[in-house]
């Protein structure tokens, strides 16, 4: 799966909250001072060529949709991250942003309950 620019990756933030939308629903998504019309169509059509978007057409118009989910996206990128940055390694990233941001032992110790949670359903499902 390709990475998204910042561009692509707004449109697609708007997209993945709105479901589905035609151009003037996303721009109206957009804060101010929003992008020209046709910026933001340039960038759907991008993203329709890289297979992230596809649309419905109603004669003339176009309604947009994602076909990658929000969750596709970030567990792709986030392996891409974390092979690319720490060698696959989860300890090591979450020491370096535990170092990087001064978490406290409460905000360490929510991370190990949230994982141990997260092994625990994964166990579950494979063992079920």
């Amino acid at each position: 799966m390709k990475k998204l620019t910042t561009a692509e990756e707004d449109v697609m933030q708007i997209l993945w909250r709105l479901e589905k939308g035609f151009v003037k629903d996303i721009l109206e998504q957009f804060p101010d001072p929003k992008p020209p019309y046709t910026t933001v169509l340039s960038v759907i059509r991008v993203l329709e060529k890289k297979e992230f978007v596809s649309h419905t057409q109603y004669g003339n118009t176009y309604e947009y949709f994602a076909l990658v989910t929000k969750d596709e996206y970030a567990g792709e990128y986030f392996n891409q991250f974390l092979s690319g940055y720490f060698n696959n390694s989860f300890p090591k990233m979450a020491a370096f942003f535990a170092q990087e941001n001064n978490l406290s032992m409460t905000e360490l110790e929510e991370i190990m309950r949230l994982t141990e949670k997260e092994l625990n359903k994964t166990n579950n499902e494979n063992n079920g």
